[in-house]
């Protein structure tokens, strides 16, 4: 990560700012970044982890933990623990020798539990999951309180205990916190500590039977770690009373301060691991890794660079009030990172033969194309030119719209990098009426693409060589739901707002030679197109795939200009009522 790329400022940097300047902490800045290991990371995890790593590279002796919150083994796989570790380091960060899990603590959990009941702050609870449910209230009326509350000290230390050697089955009985059920918060209304889950743990095996809530974990495994600021989401702003009163009970020597920030929402995707999994589940998308998915895994795959993952997070900032970010700031990002170092190639999509009458039969010239128009480091590469040639077929009409400047019988257009052609003749199947050929002649005093005599051409068409391109399988991304916001509609609804066009898949597209050496994940600008990745998966030496990352439209950059024109015309007429 640059130095440029952490110059930001923000009311979390501010605070920590102002806790070093009072020596809070002795100086320390000491972050994690804690995922359950219950699914890929997406988009609001990549914000995340770009706070958290980010605060503390800021700092001289700034330190940031990769936790994974492992107290659910039910949902939790070590493929999703080795998938969150690649992305992070794919980002461009690393926790060096201070990765942990929270199962590493479970020892001392337990024995945080046991000085809980002591203390007569929790209690064995036997009411089933309905029961405490039922019990628990509501947000207008107080709860009530559990028949078991009473329990003594002893009973409960006895009963827990049992509850560790397995003598209870799932369900029978839980350790509660004892704080109170009039609380207003509904988190402080006597929540569960322990539940007894008779699973093994893809870390710890069969040991434990029992296994702590998340909320006793976090705020312990915390403190363990020495973290000086508990950075999250807002949803968990509520657990904050529990976080601060299970640390206060235990009088543990560090007590983390918690701060709550706005999470990611992004129009047209949905940032829940739950709801991700059903798509991976229900077969909706290839796997969590699908290029249509905002997981960090799909965006590598279809193409994005994790400059620009960064860059974008840097650009939404950390703030206190949810909202939605447009799609297309992510995808502005994403075009403006690749537009700076990315090679320009040529692919044809949709292939129409070019027959060059007047060029000879046998021979083939090797031409001059720059690999970027702005960056002389990155070179050229020769592209191969023969009589028989593919362009894109909607770059010919038989009967030329207005303003359309391709290829239309008896006009010339350049051929980029080559020469100038024009059509005089179009083959047609006798039957269906389709276009199978187009006959052009070339003007050879303009190879390069200039003419000496000075005449100019208003179009220019990419192309490659019939014989020497590759063929290749192109996949066209877009977004998967077509509604701004498809978690309004329901999770049982999802399937309706689905984007039918969220994949279109090209067979048979010619590539130019040049793409033949490149390694998967390798990115480049196919002309006129848009940027493509070479897929990580299916991609093959004879047979590549590219994923297109983004079109080269850039629908943000409008928007910005319509706003600013927008704001304009609104200070202009505020001025005009002044001066009246």
């Amino acid at each position: 990560m640059s130095e440029s790329e952490s110059l930001q400022s923000d009311f979390i940097r501010t605070i920590i700012e102002q806790d070093l300047k009072e020596n809070k902490n002795n100086g320390r800045v000491v972050t994690r970044f804690p995922p359950e290991p219950n699914g890929y990371l997406h988009m609001g995890h990549a914000k995340s982890i770009c706070l958290n790593f980010g605060v503390a590279a800021e700092h001289p002796n700034g330190i940031c933990y990769l936790r994974f919150d492992d107290t659910n083994p039910s949902k939790e796989e070590v493929e999703y623990m080795e998938a969150i570790k690649a992305d992070i380091r794919w980002l461009g960060f690393d926790w060096k020798d201070r990765l942990r899990h929270a199962s590493d603590y479970f020892e001392q959990l337990y024995d945080y539990a046991v000085q809980l009941i002591k203390k007569d702050k929790a209690y064995v609870c036997s009411l089933n999951v309905d029961e405490i449910r039922a019990y628990r209230g509501t947000l207008k009326e107080p709860g009530n309180n559990s028949p078991f509350r009473t329990r003594s000290i002893e009973e409960n230390l006895d009963l827990f205990a049992r509850m560790r050697a397995g003598e209870f089955e799932d369900g029978s009985h839980v350790l509660r916190a004892k704080i109170d059920m009039a609380s207003p918060n509904l988190n402080m209304r006597d929540p569960v500590l322990y539940r007894i889950k008779r699973i093994a743990h893809h870390q710890t095996g069969v040991k434990w039977c029992i296994y702590p809530m998340y909320d006793f974990t976090h705020c312990l495994s915390d403190s363990i770690e020495g973290i000086t600021h508990s950075l999250c989401t807002l949803e968990y702003e509520d657990h904050r009373p529990l976080y601060d009163w299970v640390l206060d009970e235990l009088e543990v020597d560090c007590h983390p301060q918690q701060i709550e920030f706005a999470k990611l929402n992004l129009s047209y995707t949905i940032m829940s691991k739950r709801q991700l999994l059903k798509l991976v589940q229900q077969g909706v998308v290839n796997g969590w890794d699908d290029p249509r998915m905002p997981t960090i895994a799909g965006m590598r795959r279809r193409g994005y660079s994790p400059e620009s993952i960064r860059n974008f997070c840097r650009r939404i900032g950390i703030g206190k009030k949810e909202g939605v970010v447009d799609l297309s700031l992510l995808e502005y990002s994403v075009r403006e990172e690749l537009n700076k170092w990315v090679p320009r190639v040529m692919g044809v999509l949709r292939p129409l033969k070019v027959i060059i009458d007047n060029y000879p039969e046998d021979r083939v010239e090797e031409l001059d194309g720059p690999l970027h128009p702005e960056d002389d480091s990155l070179g050229s590469r020769k592209l191969p030119f023969s009589k028989v040639i593919y362009i894109e077929q909607n770059d010919f009409r038989e009967k030329a719209p207005k303003k359309f400047f391709r290829l239309v019988p008896g006009r010339e257009v350049r051929l980029r990098y080559a020469y100038y052609i024009k059509c005089v003749d179009v083959v047609k199947d006798a039957e269906t009426d389709e276009i199978l050929e187009v006959h052009c002649t070339y003007d050879p005093e303009t190879r390069g693409g200039s003419s000496p005599d000075g005449r100019k051409v208003k179009g220019t068409i990419h192309w490659v060589s019939a014989a020497h391109s590759l063929n290749a399988e192109i996949r066209l991304y877009d977004r998967l739901f077509s509604e701004e916001r498809p978690e309004d509609t329901g999770e049982t609804e999802l399937s309706s707002v689905l984007n039918p066009n969220s994949l279109e898949i090209l067979k048979d597209c010619r590539v130019e030679p040049y793409l033949a050496k490149f390694e998967p994940e390798s990115k480049f600008q196919f002309e006129r197109t848009g940027y493509f990745c070479v897929d990580a998966k299916d991609s093959t030496k004879e047979k590549p795939v590219f994923n297109r990352t983004v079109t080269l439209r850039d629908s943000w950059a409008k928007i910005v200009k319509k706003n600013i024109d927008n704001k304009k015309k609104a200070q202009s007429k505020e001025q005009g009522r002044n001066k009246q």
